[in-house]
C-alpha cells in the first residue's frame, strides 16, 4: 500500500473526526468553566448567595448581648442550628453569626431586622471549575492527554484541506490570524 497525499489527508480526516468525538465533551466542559472562571469578579462559579431578610422580635435583645443558647434558638427557626460556628458583636447593636460553609446571619439588634446569607454550591459549575485547579495526579495525566489530543486535532484539521483552502492558502492566513490575536492581546495588556 503506497502512502500518498490523498491517503495522508484521509488519515488526518479520520484522526480529526475520532479525536474530536472523543474529546468533544471536554471541549464543552472546559469552554463553559473557562467562561465562568474568566468572570469570577461578577459571577461566583462555585456558589450562589441567597439573601433572605428576617424579622426577629426586638425584645429578644432588650436584656443586652445574647448568649450562645439564645443565638442557637434563633438559628433553629432558620434551620441553621446545626451549622453554627461562632458569633460576636462587631458594633454595639449588630449581631454577626457565622455558619458552616461560609453562610452568615447579620442582625440589627435595635430593630430585630436581619439578613441571612446562605451560600449554596452550584452543582454543575463548581464541579467543572475544579478541573481548572488540577484536582490530582490522575487529572494531570488526563489534562496532558487532552492537550496532546488538541494538538493532534488541530494539526490533522490543518492537513485535511489542500490547495487554496489549505494551509498553503487561505487556511494558512486564518491559522496566522489565530496566532496573531492572542499575541496582540498579550502585547497590549
Amino acid at each position: 500500500m503506497k502512502f500518498t497525499a490523498n491517503r495522508f489527508r484521509l488519515w488526518c480526516r479520520n484522526l480529526h473526526r475520532d479525536l474530536s468525538f472523543v474529546f468533544a465533551g471536554m471541549f464543552i466542559v472546559y469552554a463553559l468553566s473557562g467562561i465562568a472562571m474568566n468572570h469570577r469578579d461578577t459571577f461566583n462559579p462555585d456558589y450562589a448567595v441567597k439573601r433572605t431578610e428576617i424579622r426577629l422580635d426586638a425584645s429578644l435583645f432588650s436584656q443586652g448581648e445574647l448568649q450562645k443558647a439564645q443565638v442557637l434558638e434563633i438559628l433553629e427557626s432558620l434551620g441553621e442550628a446545626g451549622n453554627f460556628t461562632q458569633f460576636y458583636y462587631p458594633e454595639p447593636h449588630r449581631l454577626k453569626v457565622f455558619l458552616k460553609g461560609g453562610s452568615s446571619l447579620l442582625v440589627d439588634t435595635g430593630s430585630g431586622i436581619g439578613v441571612h446569607e446562605k451560600l449554596v454550591r452550584r452543582p454543575v459549575f463548581s464541579f467543572m471549575t475544579k478541573l481548572h485547579y488540577n484536582p490530582g495526579r490522575a487529572w494531570t495525566y488526563f489534562a496532558d492527554a487532552f492537550a496532546i489530543a488538541m494538538i493532534l486535532i488541530t494539526l490533522s484539521g490543518i492537513c485535511m484541506m489542500k490547495g487554496k483552502k489549505g494551509i498553503l492558502g487561505w487556511g494558512g492566513l486564518e491559522f496566522g490570524v489565530g496566532i496573531l490575536i492572542p499575541a496582540l492581546i498579550l502585547l497590549v495588556s
